[in-house]
């Protein structure tokens, strides 16, 4: 899978921007703040249709745009997916609503198809790394539920959906609990949330449990490797709802211990959770809010037993997630049979010889990656000379020659 042209409108600090986006490596340069992560994030938004940056999508329209009673950001691509060609377009339309505010509508159109979100995630897949995404491992639980579900969305049907209507559910059940909390009435109320809420958690249970499984199994290898052998990589899967029951009169310890839960069917996660639902019952009641459930799972990771949320040194949380990142690529490859777009954000700083050498050579695997830099010299001339180099500089892209540039090409 490969761009062939991208085209931003008042996206960030582009107010306009068309370009050709040729096959292989791609190198961004420029100094700081010009705009080179503003294009990786939205050839991104295109995968996800959602950004790794800002709180809302309003921040993505341009600063001059913003202002104006009705501002359009577009970003419109060509790619090409096996030996088709399509077309994907995101228009974000803000406008007064009547009440002397404003709103923000999205628009998605998949090859000139009005389409959602949920249905159009899946059709462009694109891995992004940045320095930042260490966050991935040291920050909180929201974090690591973030990256499971936009990693899992792009490459299992009907998870985006799942989790919308999860969702929706749980914040229809959430009001039904403080409402009984505060008002009383009869809990049997619940019965009919508590059913809904099962089957679309059953189906995020199920789908996190096989990623999660096979991310581990990618992302060992690769992390045997960058430790020369001296770590072993695990990824430790905790749902709030946990499916393998606990072993009866043993006591919960906190052991690095695997559990394999591959083999569960999703009927049998559905009427678990449900009888785990009814359980609690007047427990939730009393807190008026749901406490068990994917919306609370946690994903931790651990290296040779050590949880590196919490002790791994700064070296290793960064191996552990060039690792994950890897990995991410070749899952994405496996599940979709296409190469995402790999998408490289001032990676080779942060990284020694070794670890700068695996990364380009994931590089040149891909189908087609964009990578960002401040300075060429950290790229080893061979590399350098086979890759097509955009400038960039306040907002603006200037494709530059380089000898050899088209030998990476096919």
């Amino acid at each position: 899978m490969f761009l062939t042209d991208l085209s931003l409108t008042n996206f960030r600090a582009y107010t306009r921007l068309d370009i050709e986006v040729p096959r292989r490596v791609v190198l961004l340069l420029g100094n700081n703040a010009q705009g080179k992560t503003s294009l990786l994030e939205a050839i991104y938004y295109l995968a996800t249709f959602t950004s790794f940056h800002t709180q809302n999508d309003r921040q993505l329209i341009n600063f001059l745009a913003g202002g104006d009673e009705l501002a359009v950001t577009r970003i419109v691509a060509g790619y090409q997916r096996g030996e088709r060609r399509h077309r994907l377009e995101v228009r974000l339309i803000q406008d007064t609503n009547g009440n002397g505010g404003t709103r923000l509508r999205k628009e998605i159109l998949s090859d000139g198809v009005k389409s959602t979100a949920q249905g159009a995630l899946g059709n462009f897949n694109a891995v992004i790394f940045l320095p930042q995404m260490t966050r991935i491992i040291e920050g909180g639980p929201e974090e690591r539920r973030r990256y499971l579900n936009l990693t899992i969305s792009q490459a299992m049907p009907g998870y985006a959906q799942a989790l919308g209507e999860y969702s929706q559910v749980l914040s229809q059940r959430n009001a039904l609990l403080k409402l009984l909390a505060e008002r009383g009435g009869d809990p049997e109320q619940l019965v009919y949330w508590d059913d809904l809420l099962a089957q679309k958690g059953a189906t995020l249970i199920f789908q996190r449990i096989h990623a999660v499984h096979e991310l581990e199994q990618v992302a060992r290898r690769i992390h045997h490797r960058l430790s020369h052998g001296n770590e072993i990589l695990r990824l430790d899967y905790r749902p709030s709802y946990d499916p393998v029951p606990p072993v009866e009169g043993q006591y919960s310890l906190p052991l690095d211990a695997p559990v394999d839960r591959t083999n569960i069917k999703p009927e049998q996660i559905r009427q678990g959770f449900l009888q785990r639902l009814q359980a609690i019952h007047r427990e939730e009641i009393a807190r008026g809010v749901t406490t068990v459930g994917p919306h609370r799972d946690e994903l931790r990771f651990l290296s040779s037993g050590v949880d590196l949320g919490d002790y791994g040194s700064r070296g290793q949380v960064r191996t552990a997630l060039l690792s994950l990142k890897l990995a991410e690529v070749d899952w994405l490859k496996s599940k979709t049979g296409e190469w995402p777009v790999l998408l490289l954000d001032e990676i080779l700083a942060e990284l020694d010889t070794q670890r700068r050498s695996d990364l380009l050579n994931a590089v040149h695997d891909s189908e087609q990656a964009l990578l960002t830099t401040t300075d060429l010299n950290l790229f080893p001339p061979a590399f350098s000379r086979c890759v097509h180099l955009w400038r960039v500089e306040s907002g603006r892209v200037r494709v530059e020659t380089l000898p050899d540039a088209g030998e990476m090409e096919g």
